[in-house]
């Protein structure tokens, strides 16, 4: 269960049997020992958890500045929040599936977030039959 930081309110999601699987077999074999119970810490030692939220975000940013992905200034863990909206919507799944997913209220937020690829859009678009503009 997942509690969103603005709204304060729990969200059930779906774990991939593999993701589920990589988890259960890090925390039972690959983790150094440790007392705490959250399941990311450091990679060095102390393994201890990260000082805040913002910290994964700077690990992201700097993976996604080294593999040369240029974009945004704000480069960080939400990135992967856009990608899942965008890559979710272009598959065909509802916006208001994707906007359970991402926590949100609004239809229009979740537009601000899922991108249409546009390209394969237009592929399946009918022509239009009227005047050119």
């Amino acid at each position: 269960m997942i509690q969103a930081r603005k709204t304060h309110h729990d969200r059930v999601l779906p774990l991939a049997h593999d993701v589920g699987r990589a988890f259960a077999d890090s925390l039972c074999g690959g983790r150094p020992a440790t007392t705490s119970r959250i399941i990311f810490l450091h990679g060095r030692a102390p393994f201890r958890p990260f000082a805040d939220a913002a910290a994964i975000s700077r690990i992201a940013g700097r993976a996604l500045r080294r593999v040369g992905v240029i974009g945004s200034p704000r480069l960080g863990a939400h990135a992967f929040r856009h990608t899942a909206a965008s890559q979710m919507v272009n598959r065909g799944v509802s916006f208001k599936a994707v906007a359970d997913v991402l926590g949100h209220q609004s239809l229009q937020t979740t537009g601000i977030y899922a991108k249409l690829n546009l390209d394969a859009l237009a592929a399946v678009a009918l022509p239009w039959m009227g005047e050119t503009l």
